[in-house]
């Protein structure tokens, strides 16, 4: 670890313990927790060599792919591969990840250049997922496999528990279709069946057909939502073609 991290580290040992605080986690070696903060905008603009977390994001990236498909694995053991790996990309991608930052107020505590910070950087979504797997590999190196998997466990259970039926969802659409066309070397066909509601509020209600069959309808306030649970209607009522 470079002269410079050291000093940064030493420098902002109760700023780093309140971030520590809303992570839930306390580092044995402190400078891994500041390397990961470190936005190589920072770097760049320091006189002295700095290094940046962009090894650590690189770490953090790896260690999540697996840490959550682990979970996954154990929540949903009845689950096609397939299907967990939408929902583990839905976890793990820029959005969902910049969210997570955003709950434990990762922004504040990033070291940013000049020109990151007149930009907002602190609020930018590919600079918080980034910063947030440079936590994950951080933690990964401080103390090793099983303690990320708990961190893991606590961030993310909620997150799939509140959004179950949307993950479950997922691309429901592609789902179906692969399945369709990997039986039947067939597409589904999606059908308008209603709207109501004024034209602010509309809501559309969609069939998904195969065959002349309705394998299963959704409502939403978009065609394209209701196309999307229409088709998770029809896998999860498993008409004797999505096995």
């Amino acid at each position: 670890m470079d002269m410079k991290i050291n000093s940064l580290a030493k420098q902002n040992k109760i700023m780093l313990g309140e971030f520590e605080q809303l992570l839930g986690y306390r580092f044995t070696d402190l400078r891994l927790l500041q390397k990961a903060l470190i936005h190589s905008s920072f770097a760049f603009e320091q006189s002295q060599v700095c290094k940046n977390n962009e090894t650590l994001e690189f770490l953090g990236d790896a260690v999540l792919d697996l840490a959550v498909g682990h979970l996954l694995f154990h929540l949903f053991p009845g689950m096609r591969e397939g299907e967990l790996t939408k929902i583990r990309a839905a976890l793990v991608n820029e959005t969902h990840l910049a969210a997570m930052a955003r709950d434990v107020e990762l922004g504040r505590f990033l070291y940013l250049g000049k020109g990151e910070e007149a930009s907002n950087g602190r609020n930018k979504s590919s600079i918080l997922s980034c910063a947030y797997e440079a936590v994950i590999g951080a933690i990964f190196e401080d103390s090793g496999y099983d303690t990320v998997t708990e961190v893991v466990e606590r961030f993310f259970v909620p997150a799939i528990t509140e959004n179950k039926e949307e993950l479950l969802m997922g691309d429901a659409k592609s789902t179906l279709q692969e399945r369709l066309q990997e039986k039947y070397n067939e597409a589904p066909q999606y059908r308008l069946d209603g709207e109501e509601g004024p034209s602010h509020q509309k809501i559309f209600t969609v069939a998904v057909v195969f065959r002349d069959v309705v394998l299963g309808t959704g409502s939403a306030g978009s065609k394209k939502d209701a196309e999307q649970k229409a088709a998770a209607a029809a896998l999860q009522n498993d008409f004797g073609i999505c096995t």
